[in-house]
């Protein structure tokens, strides 16, 4: 039987393709199976667990009419359930970097990065140096779990990782919280207190994650310029400061470099867990004719590492200028005391007068994009540790519960971490970024190693039927065996290698 395809296309290339199509009417086959033994049956059971392998499929039109209403006018229905072949439309892969590049494009970096000048003691070449070399290695692996043509949400078929994770992602959100609350109590402190700034801030970004996955690309894709534009006058009114850098007698001390290297290791490495959220709908195979450094999987690799590394290392080293310039400024230096990176920031706008009280208000907003996104992961995992929460048509549309818990949770504890800021924001990035180092580990090598990049792996008929999914034994032996270890991500990956081959051979498949 003779083919027709293109040059350098093989037959095995267009059965790849037609096992894709395979493989997503199978989703739809597989909602019909339900786990009936034992205790599986009561109604307690039923409503913590979904369907057995159920996909977000439901007809638009069984919905009630004020739900159809929200879903028109842009209100993503979705939660943690796989999206289905034929839901996945979109080919703007852009997106993906919009929303990380808008994201870090904030406030949120900057303090990250006064640290390594102003708690650990490094100079401002030595905190640069070791910015850019951990970013350079610790980026790439985070990339690899975009999950762009899998259609998963991507912790849901995790439990301990995504208790951690979400505990990460409040985390990261009471940092930006508490920096743009500095920011807007900085514009008048008799009046507005860092506390209302925080309230204010999580309230905004309530509003924006509310709206779910397309508003959040459509606010990520635009804001970014009024933050760069922000953050250019900034740096151009309070930059002839920079320059007034603490001298220090020592060279960098092997634990001062380590100690920063695992804060920026763990600024990037979490986002392992949260990227998939982001790429769910977008089209698995646009072009399977098209390979090389123009192909899908080429293009998403860079969107995503570029949206993480291009805002992140700039903002991180002017931080680290900045911190390094507060001790010698006294001015700086009293403002810091007083309402932290807003204090400085103010500081800096100073020759600005009016315009820049309107400058600093951008720099307080420009948090909104990252704690927006952080709420909606959030509302997913919340909404994955008790999943039997889809079935209320009001909260598996808006999430409207899961957000508002997470608001209600997360302004509290900004308001008690703003009060040891430093110390706080240290701890936190050192803690995180051991968890995050094993997680990527196991992830990349099953990924890469075990799965040789082939998505079709991932079977969305067995995504919540635990019984068939992998043990995941090798996972947590090799993460707590390596837990506190200065080289965690290596550790793990070394013993996940050997543990991980031998549970394929025991249970007889992936």
């Amino acid at each position: 039987m003779s083919t027709n395809l293109p040059t350098g296309v093989s037959l095995h290339d267009v059965e790849r393709t037609a096992g894709k199509e395979e493989h997503g009417r199978h989703d739809d086959q597989a909602q019909t199976t339900t786990a009936t033994r034992g205790f599986r049956s009561s109604s307690w059971h039923k409503f913590l667990r979904n369907k057995d392998a159920q996909v977000n499929n439901i007809p638009f039109k069984e919905n009630p009419k004020w739900y159809q209403n929200f879903i028109v006018v842009g209100v993503e229905e979705n939660g943690i359930q796989p999206v289905p072949i034929e839901g996945r439309t979109s080919t703007q892969y852009n997106q993906l970097f919009t929303v990380f590049f808008t994201c870090l494009l904030s406030l949120l970096p900057v303090p990250t990065g006064m640290l390594a000048t102003l708690s650990f003691g490094l100079s401002l070449r030595d905190a640069s140096l070791v910015i850019i070399f951990f970013a350079l290695i610790t980026v790439p692996p985070t990339c690899l779990h975009g999950d762009w043509r899998n259609g998963d949400r991507h912790e849901a078929v995790f439990i301990i990782p995504l208790l951690l994770n979400a505990a990460t992602i409040i985390g990261f959100s009471l940092m930006s919280a508490i920096a743009g609350g500095q920011t807007l109590a900085a514009l008048n402190p008799s009046h507005v207190s860092v506390n209302v700034g925080i309230v204010m801030s999580c309230l905004v970004a309530f509003g924006a994650s509310l709206l779910g996955f397309n508003f959040v690309h459509f606010w990520q894709r635009w804001t970014w310029i009024p933050n760069l534009v922000a953050l250019v006058i900034a740096v151009g009114c309070g930059g002839r400061y920079l320059h007034l850098q603490t001298q220090l007698a020592a060279p960098a001390t092997p634990t001062q470099i380590l100690n920063l290297g695992s804060l920026v290791a763990g600024y990037f490495l979490t986002f392992g867990g949260t990227v998939g959220d982001y790429s769910i709908y977008q089209n698995p195979n646009p072009n399977p004719f098209r390979t090389g450094p123009f192909s899908a999987r080429a293009r998403i690799f860079s969107y995503i590492y570029f949206g993480l590394f291009l805002p992140s290392v700039p903002l991180l080293i002017l931080g680290a200028a900045i911190g390094g310039a507060v001790p010698q400024v006294p001015a700086w230096q009293a403002a810091y005391a007083s309402t932290g990176i807003g204090g400085v920031m103010m500081e800096m706008l100073a020759p600005a007068a009016g315009f820049g009280k309107v400058v600093l208000v951008v720099l307080a907003l420009s948090v909104i994009g990252n704690i927006a996104i952080s709420m909606y992961s959030i509302s997913l995992n919340l909404e994955m540790l008790v999943p039997g929460f889809v079935r209320v048509r009001c909260v598996r549309g808006l999430r409207f519960v899961f957000i508002l818990v997470t608001m209600a949770v997360m302004i509290p504890l900004a308001v008690q971490a703003a009060k040891e800021w430093e110390t706080t924001l240290a701890n936190f990035l050192s803690i995180i970024g051991y968890w995050a180092s094993c997680f990527n580990a196991v992830l990349t090598l099953e990924l890469v190693v075990f799965r040789r990049m082939d998505y079709i792996t991932f079977d969305h008929g067995i995504w919540n039927v635990g019984r068939k999914l992998p043990l995941g034994l090798a996972a947590i032996g090799a993460s707590v065996l390596s837990w506190a270890l200065v080289a965690a991500f290596v550790v793990t990956g070394l013993l996940y290698l050997p543990s991980r081959w031998l549970e394929i051979k025991i249970r007889g498949g992936l």
